[in-house]
């Protein structure tokens, strides 16, 4: 997907060939390292294949620093769904591509990547289908599915760990997507795996999924997540501060419950009008069987008055839910846009390029970088669509 987006970028935007060079273009391509014990430990994707990641070693002055990015890639929430996702590469690294493209925040190039470029730097792939979140499994007669998210994440630290991430001096825990929403559940954990000397930061990308009602009304993101707590046995991995609180417990699955109760500094990136969540949550196609939002879903012109009314109303609830953490966080960083899109850091045109998404005037690569390295306070809320006139519009 970031490949595929990046190439159509390429082609809208001719301009950019000027500036870098094609061997900068064509970025970094890092090997898959399956995890040899993992399966002892139990640590299996859906399909009982290896879990893995791909390494890329970091030199001079960020030889001791490490970004650990999960790769994101949406749910399975019944069998159904998680027998056809073991059979793909969100399911089995049987089917991964063993070369991975590293760009954006994951780029070893300083001009592409300032701030991160020379860090160890590590892209988790997602193969449990519920954010590296439960460990359960189901098995009949004939089949079986292995839901082991959780023990993945520790399988591949402990194989992290004497290759260095135990020494670290810095860490950075991230992930895009389903892989955001992972890095709520284990930023904390991520922070007492490591030296106590470390200095230890979370970034989510488009990774704040909210509890919403879609345009019929329905809590059609709550039951999905609902079923995919109790089929992968998440309850009992969930925030314990916050499943005791006054929330029903599978809606701590729900970062906007969950965030309160975390101690590890965090950065929010997300746009306020996320496309996955837009098309798969606030307009899910089983509310909208006649096809009236299908111009709006392709491009945010041709929505109608009522249509742009209900989407600044999905902006509204996202700035509410996070009034608490922009207005009172001391350590957290924070960088909501404008742009109809879902993911922005793992790009390196969105992430960091001459003609980047800009808040205040200031590229998402800049503001995570000021933010990490405290260089200045970084909690930019871009105005309402359609002002914001640097955005990179990926709807598809």
């Amino acid at each position: 997907m970031v490949t595929t987006t990046f190439v159509l970028f390429l082609l809208m935007c001719g301009s950019w060939n000027t500036v870098y060079s094609e061997e900068e273009q064509s970025h970094h391509l890092v090997k898959m390292t399956l995890v040899p014990n993992a399966k002892a430990q139990g640590a299996v994707c859906l399909d009982g294949s290896l879990p893995a990641y791909h390494l890329d070693r970091g030199f001079g002055a960020g030889a001791r620093n490490w970004l650990l990015q999960f790769e994101g890639g949406g749910w399975c929430n019944d069998v159904k769904s998680c027998l056809e996702r073991a059979t793909t590469r969100r399911g089995s690294t049987l089917y991964m591509n063993k070369l991975e493209v590293f760009s954006g925040i994951l780029s070893n190039n300083a001009s592409l990547n300032p701030d991160f470029y020379n860090w160890n730097k590590v892209k988790i792939r997602y193969c449990d289908g519920a954010s590296f979140a439960g460990d359960s499994m189901y098995y009949n007669e004939t089949t079986k599915i292995y839901f082991r998210g959780q023990r993945i994440w520790h399988a591949i630290i402990l194989d992290l760990l004497p290759k260095g991430l135990n020494l670290a001096n810095k860490a950075l825990l991230s992930g895009c997507s389903a892989g955001g929403l992972a890095t709520f559940f284990h930023c904390d954990n991520f922070t007492r795996t490591l030296p106590k000397t470390a200095t230890v930061k979370c970034l989510s990308d488009a990774g704040f999924f909210l509890d919403i009602r879609d345009v019929s009304l329905n809590h059609t993101a709550r039951v999905f997540y609902e079923n995919l707590v109790n089929l992968q046995g998440i309850g009992k991995y969930l925030d314990k501060n916050c499943t005791s609180s006054r929330y029903y417990p599978h809606q701590c699955f729900f970062p906007q419950y969950s965030l309160a109760y975390i101690t590890t500094p965090y950065f929010i990136l997300n746009s306020v009008y996320d496309v996955y969540q837009f098309h798969h949550h606030l307009v899910p196609p089983s509310t909208d069987l006649h096809g009236h939002w299908n111009h709006c879903k392709i491009r945010p012109s041709l929505c109608t008055p009522n249509q742009i009314n209900i989407l600044q109303g999905f902006r509204s609830q996202m700035l509410r839910a996070l009034t608490f953490f922009y207005e009172f966080s001391k350590r957290g960083g924070l960088y909501l846009n404008s742009c109809f899109a879902h993911c922005q850091s793992e790009s390196q045109d969105t992430w960091f390029a001459p003609n980047s998404p800009r808040v205040n005037n200031k590229t998402i690569a800049e503001a995570v970088g000021d933010w990490y390295f405290g260089r200045n306070v970084t909690k930019d809320v871009d105005c309402p669509y359609p002002c914001d006139n640097t955005c990179h519009n990926l709807l598809s």
